[in-house]
């Protein structure tokens, strides 16, 4: 359902209606009501913005219902540098990381699946983010059951310093682990991907998909741009430019990508 281009705190304030009916488009600013919205991926409907979604509604679009078990979800950060104000930004976030990770089905296959989350610490790479997706690929060994990793990240957080550098190598020996073993490991990319994340498990996959429009490379475009002082291409870093030049395999709507994991899960996984 339409209305008219005005904030969404007016109409609530004019009409008396409770938050949490409506919700704007934070590109075109069109107005929606967020069961509407929501049952669009979250997706503008008219200029077909990707909002950014939390790690609990990337897992509830992607698998089947009721089929998640978080696992590992008492590991939480450690303030080991001492950082100025990292322990604040801890306690003030209801998230204990950026990661949340479980199995679960999709259309009926056992996998083992991670979802980053961007609105903590901007979904950066710390020591518990590294830790779980190792554990996660354990455990996806342990099942002998393909692995997901879904991607929101600004990169490794800096504020533990070279124990977040670390998570690099440690995610990537992992992966390789996984590949030994003759187990798939699926990498979705989402914006943003960059930084450490990416130049680690994010481009790592047998198969990676990213969603339309989705920011994916390790430094941004214009701290590049600054650095050779060209400019670039248009869609520099894009995931449609990125598929045009083969660093991600699809790039898939967020509407149609449970139906193209559960392909990817079918060519893999002898039933």
């Amino acid at each position: 359902m339409n209305v008219t281009e005005t904030s969404v705190e007016n109409i609530l304030e004019n009409k008396g209606l409770p938050e949490g009916i409506w919700t704007q488009c934070k590109k075109c600013e069109q107005l929606f009501l967020q069961k509407d919205f929501e049952e669009n991926f979250m997706v503008c409907p008219k200029c077909g913005y990707y909002t950014r979604i939390d790690s609990q509604k990337r897992i509830e679009f992607t698998v089947d219902e009721e089929s998640f078990k978080e696992m590992d979800n008492d590991l939480t950060p450690v303030d080991f540098l001492d950082f100025p104000g990292y322990a604040d930004k801890l306690k003030n976030s209801s998230l204990k990381d950026a990661i949340i990770t479980g199995e679960a089905k999709i259309s009926g296959y056992n996998v083992v699946i991670g979802a980053m989350d961007f609105s903590f610490m901007g979904g950066s790479m710390g020591s518990v983010v590294g830790e779980k997706i190792v554990r996660a690929v354990e455990r996806a060994i342990k099942k002998k059951c393909p692995l997901i990793i879904i991607s929101s990240s600004g990169g490794a957080r800096m504020q533990e310093g070279i124990l977040s550098l670390m998570q690099m190598g440690k995610t990537s020996a992992a992966l390789a682990k996984l590949a030994d073993n003759g187990l798939a490991y699926i990498s979705v990319l989402t914006d943003p991907t960059t930084g450490g994340v990416a130049a680690s498990y994010a481009m790592l996959g047998d198969v990676n998909i990213a969603e339309p429009g989705a920011l994916i490379g390790f430094a941004g475009p214009r701290v590049i741009e600054q650095t050779i002082r060209q400019q670039l291409p248009e869609g520099f870093q894009l995931s449609e430019f990125l598929e045009k030049h083969g660093m991600v395999d699809i790039v898939v709507e967020r509407k149609n990508m449970k139906d193209i994991l559960t392909k990817v899960l079918k060519f893999f996984v002898k039933k």
